[in-house]
């Protein structure tokens, strides 16, 4: 009988693991379209350009190693470019994120109260994100023309003269990002914000108003803390989309006027498809995942100081 039993338990466990084998297999077979998608369009060209980087290449000629000299020209200052397209990136970050992550926010809590056609505002909210980045570049092109723009003659009804926005040095990078806001802040970050505003618990809020708590400490004491973790989500999402500025930009200014919208990832553009210098241009898309990914780190590091989950910090 014992021989027997273990002849069964032996059967079963060859039957489970043959199972499991064909569940294996199936799930590979299943995600095989992803895999082959990452490597021959994601990860192949990533270590190509890696490559590259250390390389003189036009796309003519073939590659000619040349070790570190494209990284050493980003650095050095022999690209007149490289530093002030990158601070031009950041600048438009730091005035950029900070105002849209706000700016979704309050839409959020203004839209997450129960109120008769709150349905109707948050499709209008959303509907600019519908919006093709090329006509919102057009959009904003023709709105703020300097001469016979409608934003100016409006302002010149009423006796002011408008600025010349998209054509001024000064204004050229605020209206970009205004534009900017005007397409993303009623977009996916203030639908993550709603859910997770409607994800706080209402006893939190009622015990809260027990104590004497007004708006803004209910604001400051609960909601924010409460929706920390998504905020921190949010936050990242946008300042990564911040530092990567192209379309927008490309489109509407081309880098100008006199370089002032001229943001990295222009610079890296026209670089490899207008100069052909594809192996430096490779060296600078390697600099600025360095970046990114160094400023991604500092913001894990500084956000143990404010982000909460589940009641607790970070740790």
């Amino acid at each position: 009988m014992a021989a027997v039993s273990g002849l069964q338990r032996g059967t079963a466990v060859r039957r489970r693991s043959r199972r499991s084998t064909h569940e294996a297999i199936e799930g590979y077979l299943l995600i095989s379209p992803w895999i082959v998608g990452f490597l021959c369009f994601t990860l192949g060209p990533m270590l190509a350009s890696l490559y590259f980087s250390f390389t003189q290449y036009n796309v003519i000629t073939a590659p000619r190693f040349i070790g570190l000299a494209n990284y050493v020209r980003a650095f050095s200052g022999k690209d007149l470019l490289f530093y002030p397209s990158l601070a031009r990136t950041l600048e438009f970050a730091a005035l950029y994120a900070p105002a849209g992550v706000a700016l979704s926010l309050l839409l959020a809590i203004l839209l997450n109260r129960q109120l008769a056609g709150v349905s109707l505002f948050r499709t209008l909210f959303f509907m600019p994100t519908l919006t093709p980045i090329a006509a919102t570049a057009l959009l904003w092109t023709w709105l703020l023309q300097p001469d016979v723009g409608p934003v100016n003659y409006l302002l010149g009804q009423i006796g002011v003269q408008g600025p010349r926005w998209l054509a001024s040095e000064q204004w050229a990078l605020p209206t970009l990002v205004v534009a900017t806001l005007w397409g993303s802040v009623g977009g996916s970050r203030m639908i993550i914000f709603l859910a997770g505003l409607q994800g706080v618990p209402q006893e939190l809020y009622e015990a809260a108003n027990i104590d004497g708590a007004n708006w803004w400490q209910r604001l400051r004491h609960v909601t924010l803390p409460m929706i920390s973790p998504v905020t921190f989500f949010l936050v990242i999402l946008t300042a990564i989309a911040a530092l990567r500025v192209f379309a927008l930009a490309f489109i509407a200014t081309n880098g100008g006027p006199d370089y002032a919208t001229w943001f990295y990832l222009l610079h890296l553009y026209n670089t490899a498809f207008q100069s052909f210098y594809m192996g430096y241009a490779s060296a600078l898309a390697w600099v600025f995942f360095v970046l990114v990914l160094a400023f991604t780190f500092l913001q894990f590091r500084f956000a143990r100081r404010w982000v909460h989950y589940g009641g607790q910090k970070e740790s």
